[in-house]
This record gives structure tokens, C-alpha cells and sequence, in this order.
């Protein structure tokens, strides 16, 4: 695992154009649909999911606009309180992380953004892409995007972490907004990649 990441790490200098493969971490609170999105992306179909203990880990490609042919690595990790340290050990070297949230629980929407916040100033983080999947827009009383905006406190990522972050609408069990947000998350990945060499050429 760690020679995957460690090889994928040095993909920062290349723009994948069909060629290398992207590593994801697929986060969030249990419950929030990430198997069944991980799964929805995999095989275009709703497979009847179980807490995750642990990870699942698929390859994926993108079906749509920049994204069509680009294989995502996603790393899909359990979201249960006492998994959560764990996560770390998944986003270093990362391209790219997807936070999945459940549009309807209001209850835990403190706590998921807690998670996120975390996940964000986590030193190793700084400047990964985000992609916010607002999960479960099919259910009433599921919140739209802005009002997750002001309920995450999406608009305080930015500042001095120089996170790039993109809200999707979407809904796991019919697949609707899926790869729309993983085209979303390859733009960001390719921006921040811009940047980086823009960056290198300066310091030479």
C-alpha cells in the first residue's frame, strides 16, 4: 500500500492525461453513503451495502467531461468514531479527497463538520482538493448545497490552507451527481497541479 501512495505522491508533477492513476480517500460520518457511492461509481448499479469496518478500495474511471477515461484509486474508509484516527493514515499523499455527507442528518451535522474541519488542518492535508458529496438529495428535508455551505463552514476552508473545495448535490443510491463530482474533483486536482509546477519554476 504504501509504495502505491509513495509512487503516487510523485504524480504531482504530471498532468495525468489518461495515464497515471489518481488516489482518493472517500470520507465521512457513518452512514453517510460512501460504499454505496464507492460501489454506484464501480459498477453503475445499487448494491445493498454493510457498515465498513476497515476499507474498501476500488479503481474507478470517469465518465464525464476532463474526467472520461481517468482512473480514480478510491479508498472508501470506515467512518465509525473509533475508526476515525485512522483516516490519516489514508490521506497522506493523497490527489484528492471526497467528504460524504448525509443531507438529512441535522443531528450530526456539527459532527460531521468537525470531522472535516479536522481532515482539512490536518498538516499533511494542506491544499488536497475537496469534493463535499451532499448525499441523499432524493430524501425530504435533505439540505441543499448552500445551506451545507453555512452548516460545514465550507467558506473558512480556504484562508491560509489554500484548500480548493467543490459541493456536489447527489444521490448514491440512483448515481445522480456522482461523476459530475468527480469531474469537479479531477479539475481541482489538475488546478492544484498547475499551480505546483507554476510554483517550482518561480523558486528556480
Amino acid at each position: 500500500m504504501g509504495a502505491s501512495m509513495g509512487k503516487n505522491a510523485s504524480l504531482l508533477d504530471a498532468l495525468p492525461t489518461g495515464g497515471g492513476t489518481l488516489h482518493v480517500v472517500m470520507l465521512g460520518l457513518d452512514s453517510a453513503g460512501k460504499t454505496t457511492a464507492l460501489y454506484r461509481l464501480k459498477f453503475d448499479q445499487y448494491l445493498n451495502t454493510v457498515p465498513t469496518i476497515g476499507f474498501n478500495c476500488e479503481k474507478v474511471k470517469g465518465t464525464t467531461g476532463k474526467a472520461k477515461g481517468i482512473s480514480f484509486l478510491v479508498w472508501d474508509v470506515g467512518g465509525q468514531e473509533k475508526l476515525r484516527p485512522l483516516w490519516k493514515s489514508y490521506t497522506r499523499c493523497t490527489d484528492g479527497i471526497v467528504f460524504v455527507i448525509d443531507s438529512v442528518d441535522i443531528e450530526r451535522m456539527e459532527e460531521a463538520k468537525m470531522e472535516l474541519q479536522r481532515t482539512v488542518r490536518s498538516p499533511e492535508n494542506a491544499g488536497v482538493p475537496i469534493l463535499i458529496l451532499a448525499n441523499k438529495q432524493d430524501l425530504p428535508g435533505a439540505k441543499e448545497p448552500r445551506e451545507l455551505e453555512k452548516l460545514l463552514g465550507l467558506h473558512e476552508l480556504g484562508g491560509g490552507s489554500g484548500h480548493v473545495w467543490h459541493i456536489q448535490p447527489a444521490c448514491a443510491i440512483t448515481g445522480d451527481g456522482l461523476h459530475e463530482g468527480m469531474e469537479a474533483l479531477y479539475e481541482m486536482i489538475l488546478k492544484r497541479r498547475k499551480l505546483a509546477k507554476q510554483c517550482k519554476k518561480k523558486a528556480r
